[in-house]
């Protein structure tokens, strides 16, 4: 008679064990950047199996852009506060606690997508565009209530002019992005660019 092994049943990490992964990716990826990141070396600082990891993520590329998805605050994208200028002035306090800790990281994230489109389809894929599509939330409830024209020409490049705000102070002034600039950049350029017809 045959005896019938149980399948081996393949858990998920549990959620606290998964924010201490991702925390070490991070400070691995501050310490020694995209390029010099390993499995192994994320497997030893999180005494976890390699095969665990292959099994969670496909690879380096996602687990690094899931790394960096979980550490971004989520608080913002649920605020209605009652009109776009609110709702901005909010997703930027959401987001700014940590900017300058990680200034040098997004840099050198930013330099390794060039290198490894693997890594950039997993940015897009895991962070970016999801992102984009709690952002065009926000400017479609700005439509319903009347603030913006649906049609407004600057509404597709609402990402483009948030994203070139961050990286022009950082290259033109050497200054990381704090909350007052967001905020005077947003009022003084954004809301109007949102607004002409």
């Amino acid at each position: 008679m045959a005896i019938t092994q149980e399948p081996v049943r393949r858990s998920r990490l549990s959620s606290e064990r998964e924010h201490e992964l991702f925390e070490a990716v991070l400070d691995l990826l501050r310490e020694s950047g995209y390029e010099s990141l390993t499995m192994d070396a994320i497997a030893a600082r999180t005494h976890a199996s390699k095969a665990t990891l292959y099994r969670q993520w496909k690879g380096k590329p996602q687990l690094v852009a899931t790394a960096l998805k979980h550490a971004k605050p989520h608080r913002w994208e649920d605020c209605d506060t009652g009109s776009l200028r609110g709702d901005l002035h909010e997703l930027y306090r959401c987001g700014v606690d940590d900017a300058d800790r990680d200034r040098s990281l997004m840099r050198g994230l930013a330099q390794a997508v060039h290198s490894h489109p693997e890594l950039h389809e997993a940015l897009r894929e895991l962070l970016i565009h999801p992102e984009m599509q709690k952002l065009e939330a926000v400017v479609q409830r700005a439509v319903d209530r009347g603030e913006i024209a649906s049609d407004a020409p600057a509404r597709d490049f609402l990402v483009h002019m948030l994203m070139g705000a961050v990286t022009a102070r950082d290259l033109i002034e050497d200054e990381p992005v704090d909350l007052d600039y967001l905020i005077r950049y947003t009022d003084a350029v954004v809301l109007p660019a949102l607004r002409a017809a």
